[in-house]
């Protein structure tokens, strides 16, 4: 980090591993494998770099370097976690007006839309950032500098992809750029965490206007893209019983017990099943329950949260997690000496679809050609984000990078700094007016 006072330093690593060389803000994506792009597509690429309103749009980009930080900074200070986006969502709608879309509004699920109208309207293409961040309405998120240096929770993940979907409808408005297909700029509710992608699964449901190509910004460098959605599950499981006291109440079915044995048993079963075959991963992340240490709680809970490339070895471990729980449940209604049988709760919290996209697809390979103009050596990878939603229903769809620099998403001590970070918003026009189509290019 340039400037970046000792202190900093040890701030940041205190928290978590930083990521040694060019860094991401998270596991939005894995690594990848090498994208092979036509020819065809650089050379498109590269004739629509020569256009003169093209070259004034990055300009434009260019010129919006101090604003686009200061929107950083008075978005990142808005609290935004799942389902309470509300505020953050009226300063945006404010900024893509401001911006000069032709109509804002918000769904009814809380999606932010700017609606750019193309000379053909039969055709319309996104380009979203998401609003929420994973941190609770009461966490500070107020941003300090230092140095070049931004640090606050959510600088990057995902608020740096709001500021770009912004840029670039103003850039596009800066140049007179007019595009074929209709585009709408997003910026979408609940991708994170509890929120399990409901904005963008509002949008593509039946009730929301039709959308026939979707890029996201949600990644951190600019050379890998995301064209395969990770699957996910999420459960809440809780046990239940009558509780009471530690001493008088001894021989009551206990429901700490039973999630204690819940949890082992399947972290064995698991173990031994993700060993091979398609990369899966499961993660008990949040247990709860219990009233005082000489009390028999009457409930315990916790929160589960499975990943698979495939559905099938989804659906597998999905059924190793609730046999588990039943082997507990079983077991520790057997020991019970007293009082009524424990029982069990088992809901789905969280469904993100798997799926893949090929990298002969145009979008991608337009994407793909984009990054190659920044001088990256394009990478498709799989990832968790709100593409998950198009790519499972075979829609064209990418996720490209926010770029700068950045690390420790999800932590309280996230940073980012804007180096070249131009370039990705520059890049995210470029793929955009390449799908949406330039008129008289």
């Amino acid at each position: 980090m340039k400037n970046c006072p000792i202190t900093c330093i040890i701030f940041s690593l205190f928290f978590c591993l930083t990521l040694i060389s060019n860094p991401t803000f998270a596991q939005d994506l894995d690594a990848g494998r090498s994208g092979k792009v036509e020819p065809q597509y650089l050379k498109g690429v590269e004739q629509l770099t020569k256009n003169k309103q093209i070259q004034k749009a990055f300009q434009s980009i260019l010129a919006q370097q101090k604003r686009n930080r200061e929107e950083l900074i008075l978005l990142t200070e808005i609290p935004a976690p799942p389902f309470k986006e509300e505020k953050r969502a009226a300063r945006f709608s404010t900024i893509l007006k401001e911006a000069g879309a032709d109509s804002v509004w918000i769904d009814k699920v809380g999606n932010v839309l700017a609606l750019r109208r193309g000379k053909n309207s039969k055709r319309r293409v996104a380009l979203d950032g998401h609003l929420d961040t994973v941190f609770p309405l009461e966490t500070d998120v107020k941003v300090k500098i230092k140095g070049d240096t931004l640090f606050a929770p959510g600088v990057g993940d995902d608020t740096q992809g709001l500021v770009i979907v912004a840029s670039v409808l103003r850039a596009l408005e800066d140049a007179k750029i007019e595009t074929e297909s209709d585009v709408l700029f997003i910026g979408s509710v609940g991708e994170e965490g509890l929120g399990d992608l409901r904005g963008v699964k509002h949008l593509f449901s039946n009730q929301s206007p039709r959308i026939d190509s979707w890029i996201s910004i949600d990644g951190g460098g600019i050379g890998t893209l995301g064209i395969m959605g990770l699957g996910s599950y999420r459960y809440r499981v809780t046990f239940k019983g009558p509780g009471g006291h530690s001493w008088g109440a001894f021989g009551l079915a206990n429901p700490q017990h039973a999630l204690g044995s819940a949890i082992h048993y399947f972290s064995k079963a698991a173990d031994k099943f993700t060993r091979t075959g398609a990369r899966t991963s499961y993660n008990v992340g949040r247990i709860g329950g219990g009233t005082s240490v000489n009390s028999i709680a009457f409930e315990s809970w916790m929160e589960v949260d499975m990943r698979s490339e495939i559905p099938e070895n989804l659906n597998l471990i999905d059924s190793l997690l609730k046999s588990s729980v039943q082997q507990a449940l079983l077991e520790h209604n057997a020991m019970k000496r007293m009082g009524p049988a424990l029982t069990v709760d088992i809901v789905k919290i969280g469904d993100r679809p798997s799926g893949e996209l090929t990298q002969e697809i145009p979008l991608i390979q337009r994407a793909m050609a984009a990054a190659t103009y920044f001088g990256e050596s394009p990478r498709t990878g799989r990832g968790s984000t709100n593409s998950n939603i198009p790519i499972s229903k075979g829609i064209p769809a990418v996720t490209i990078g926010r770029g700068g620099k950045g690390g420790n998403a999800h932590a309280l001590n996230e940073w980012w700094y804007d180096e070249e970070g131009y370039k990705a918003v520059q890049m995210a026009l470029l793929t955009l007016v390449s799908e949406a189509g330039m008129v008289n290019p």
